[in-house]
């Protein structure tokens, strides 16, 4: 698949010319039943057939090499699933060293296993019969930016975990609004496409946007407002975004208490924080957003977030998703917490295996990825997630466990990335501007500053750029300024991320003294979790990092 300006542009031009067949049928919710029940009960026949077409049938699979490395072919794969199952073949072939980093599998970093040494990119991974597509960015999700085509194809077979995410919590037929980036960010136009697909689309799309972006991001705003507009032509109801900024989140949570006292509920998608900046506008205007559902990801929903949303009377609605896949889990009718969420088995393959985060030397069990839908956008095999959390088979009683989704994960943490106002920044992209460019520039060492990611009082996740006292700074916006420069120069991705951070001052700077580590550049909020005491052995009900200090 052509990565180039041309090979995206015709791309894009197929996607739309392909929008009338898209939209010629629909499904229903009992279909979207079926169709996962089928699914569940295929899943060992459908790895079985990507093993076979995906990796055993291209030469160029970067996973052929690891799996030679095991000494392992397709019939071993296919003996190992009828004798122990999917998941235990999935995890006897991590340990055989039949896995990706999260970094590997970006192509950041070069896979090494049993003494040979080999590179991979991230377009390796595409699914190689994508021929219509718009092109996402993950690094408003995943960490370092890079593109993922979504197809209609794909659209289409995520569109059942969509209709029972919102059949399960009652909302399938109430008003929906989205408070979501455009393009490049993935998450908005993919809703407004799957939900325009089965005939349920958003009625209102406010983007986080100031006028700063509107200027940055020419391009990709005629995109979205392209795509919408041949839509609309097709008869298919469907918003343009409208700009909100997010000190403008009253706009959405009137929007939300009008809807609800004229039409008794509504939905508003979002990431967490901003979810969470919906409810602290609503509090503060005296809104009651009781009748209102936020649903949304993007970071972890934290005790202090969830706590925040309920208190204006919305009632929260976990999703996990990543852009390579799609959705990964759905938010259970009868949660443990507000991050419980059902893993979609009939969609991925979800493993756990031990991993020793740099910096605090502590172990957690990180989670594993393989795709089990041909629609999926990238071919995964045990890739890690950079996340870990808590995994289990647990009977809960809700409509999802009904349907055969019995493994919930809740609690999810991510120990690499820093993740804020549902945007991420992988910290490594910073190194040389922590190690040189800062010293340099103002002085100090390389010792002398870090990255520190905080939740405050509110609830809001904070990246502070730690810097020791020992180094004067008169002009702690320069600082701040070329740390922002850093980030919204690694890509568009990146740029979308500190345009979202800087409207919501996301980035600060703290003197104080860094706290090192093994590997201490960087400490996303689970790992500052560790710094100042000890950490006990995990338990089935808590992940080993969660604990705050």
């Amino acid at each position: 698949m052509s990565m180039t300006a041309a090979g995206t542009a015709l791309a894009y031009l197929r996607f739309v010319r392909a929008l009338p067949n898209y939209f010629s049928s629909r499904i229903t919710i009992e279909q979207a039943t079926e169709t996962v029940q089928q699914r569940l009960q295929q899943r060992e026949a459908h790895f079985l057939d990507l093993m076979e077409q995906r990796i055993f049938g291209n030469p160029r699979s970067p996973y052929l090499p690891l799996l030679r490395l095991a000494h392992c072919e397709l019939g071993d794969l296919r003996d190992m699933v009828r004798q122990r199952g999917l998941e235990a073949t999935l995890l006897a072939l991590r340990e055989a060293g039949v896995y990706l980093t999260f970094q590997e599998f970006k192509g950041r970093e070069p896979v090494v296993r049993h003494g040979q040494v080999f590179t991979v990119k991230d377009r390796d991974f595409d699914n190689p019969f994508f021929d219509a597509y718009f092109q996402a960015q993950t690094g408003g999700s995943t960490g370092i930016a890079s593109k993922v085509p979504v197809s209609q194809n794909h659209l289409i077979a995520s569109a059942p975990a969509e209709m029972l995410l919102r059949d399960t919590h009652g909302v399938l037929d109430v008003p929906m609004a989205l408070w979501l980036p455009i393009l490049p960010a993935g998450a908005g136009i993919s809703t407004v496409l799957m939900s325009a697909y089965f005939r349920r689309p958003p009625e209102r799309w406010f983007s986080p946007g100031t006028t700063r972006e509107r200027r940055l991001s020419l391009g990709y705003r005629l995109a979205t407002q392209a795509l919408i507009r041949f839509v609309r032509r097709l008869g298919v109801t469907a918003p343009q975004p409208e700009w909100v900024p997010l000190d403008q989140a009253i706009t959405v949570a009137r929007w939300a208490a009008e809807t609800v006292r004229e039409r008794g509920a509504c939905v508003v998608r979002t990431f967490v924080s901003m979810a969470l900046r919906v409810a602290l506008a609503a509090q503060e205007e005296g809104l009651d957003l009781s009748g209102a559902t936020l649903i949304g990801g993007g970071e972890p929903p934290t005790e202090a977030k969830v706590r925040g949303i309920e208190r204006s009377g919305a009632r929260w609605v976990p999703l996990y998703a990543m852009t390579e896949v799609g959705k990964v889990g759905l938010a259970c009718a009868h949660p443990v917490d507000g991050s419980d969420v059902h893993v979609l088995d009939d969609a991925v393959g979800l493993i756990q295996y031990p991993r020793v985060l740099p910096g605090p030397e502590i172990t957690v069990n990180a989670l594993y990825l393989t795709t089990l839908l041909p629609t999926a956008t990238k071919t995964m095999l045990n890739v890690e997630s950079d996340d870990f959390g808590i995994l289990e088979e647990r009977r809960c009683g809700c409509p999802l466990e009904a349907l055969g989704y019995a493994r919930h994960l809740r609690r999810i943490r991510s120990f690499r990335k820093l993740t804020a106002e549902g945007m991420t920044v992988d910290g490594t992209t910073l190194v040389q501007v922590l190690e040189e460019a800062l010293p340099a520039r103002f002085g100090g060492t390389a010792l002398d500053y870090q990255l520190l990611e905080e939740e405050d009082e509110a609830g809001f996740t904070r990246l502070h750029l730690v810097v020791s006292p020992k180094v004067r700074i008169d002009d702690e916006e320069a600082l701040l300024a070329m740390v922002q420069d850093a980030i919204r120069q690694s890509g568009p991705g990146e740029s979308l991320s500190e345009s979202i951070w800087h409207q919501a001052q996301t980035l600060r700077v703290r003197r104080t003294e860094p706290v090192w580590s093994a590997r201490g550049k960087f400490m996303p909020l689970v790992r500052h979790s560790t710094i100042s005491g000890s950490v006990a052995a995990p338990t089935k009900e808590e992940p080993q990092t969660d604990r705050r200090s």
